[in-house]
């Protein structure tokens, strides 16, 4: 008599739970996410109000809201996100953590360089570096991409919207920031 088939349990069947949200909504908290598709910025504020950035992620990037003690603690989507809940093993929850810290760091550091000037243009690099395409040309990224707003780039460097605004615009004018296509900017290698 033949042996019936075991189904396998829906645990090993079942692909892990994606996530589609769009800009501005919160990923859920208690997870690990993968992102798929898109970014998002780690966010909290003081009590007067004011919003301040602790890392952008994008695809790729593995992000949970327990690997911070800070509270409050948001994952902000920045553009439309696609996620899936990854269950990292315990060598990469290290790498995960590792990379969440290099990058408060690299942004800490770039807030403490007093000129907003340099501040502006080391946040730039950076952005170019981590998520755009780095030449022998420059550093070539995109602000749509990222749905980085001027007000977004200052809450990421310390500066007003105002003052991004402004600096932007000169460096435009200096050619320290190229338009290349409608919706990419270099920085060219000599200004790096």
């Amino acid at each position: 008599m033949p042996h019936p088939t075991l189904p396998l349990p829906t645990a090993l069947s079942s692909p892990p739970p994606r996530l589609a949200l769009t800009a501005h909504e919160l990923l859920p908290e208690n997870r690990h996410w993968r992102l798929q598709e898109g970014y998002v910025r780690t966010v909290s504020w003081n009590p007067e109000g004011d919003t301040f950035t602790l890392g952008l992620w994008g695809p790729g990037d593995v992000v949970a809201s327990s690997l911070s003690e800070l509270r409050p603690f948001e994952f902000q989507c920045l553009t439309n996100v696609v996620v899936e809940h990854h269950q990292p093993s315990t060598a990469e929850r290290e790498h995960v953590l590792r990379q969440h810290i290099r990058q408060l760091e690299e942004i800490f550091q770039i807030n403490r360089i007093r000129a907003s000037e340099d501040r502006l243009l080391a946040l730039l690099t950076w952005l170019g570096r981590r998520f755009g395409q780095v030449s022998s040309r420059g550093h070539r990224f995109s602000f749509k991409e990222m749905n980085l707003t001027h007000k977004a780039l200052g809450e990421l460097c310390g500066l007003t919207r105002v003052t991004v605004t402004k600096r932007l615009n000169r460096f435009k004018s200096e050619g320290v920031l190229q338009q290349v296509s409608p919706e990419d900017y270099l920085i060219p290698a000599a200004f790096r």
